[in-house]
């Protein structure tokens, strides 16, 4: 069973940055075989997708992909040496605020939540205004 564990979450005042963390335990599992991506889910609403980024072998979709209300302030990146996917995310706003999941998919592109197999417990990000 794959586990994903994410990281770096916490309080934050608007306009600040957070970069966050993931990476599996559990049996071996190379982030860089699945398109990796964090979803976010704020109190009272339904788990959204934020930033994805695929996985190797494909020439004819691009790497990284965004919701379009974090695209140019956020930014997703992966190390295959050190098997972690991060989201950086700069000016921070409080409609930011909620829980951060890091979840793995076989699919390209893979935007919504059925798509993705492994998940993470999640990591609270809180912004203050």
């Amino acid at each position: 069973q794959v586990q994903l564990v994410e990281s770096g979450g916490g309080l934050v005042q608007a306009g600040g940055s957070l970069r966050l963390s993931c990476a599996p335990s559990g049996r071996t599992f190379g982030i860089s075989t699945a398109t990796m991506a964090w979803f976010r889910q704020a109190p009272g609403k339904e788990r959204a997708f934020v930033a994805g980024i695929n996985k190797s072998g494909s020439s004819s979709t691009g790497l990284t992909f965004y919701s379009d209300s974090v695209k140019g302030r956020f930014t997703i990146s992966r190390d295959n040496a050190k098997n972690t996917v991060s989201l950086q995310m700069n000016s921070l706003q409080s409609e930011d605020t909620a829980v951060y999941y890091c979840a793995a998919s076989r699919q390209y592109n893979a935007r919504i939540s059925t798509d993705y197999l492994y998940w993470g417990q999640g990591t609270q990000v809180t912004v203050s205004s």
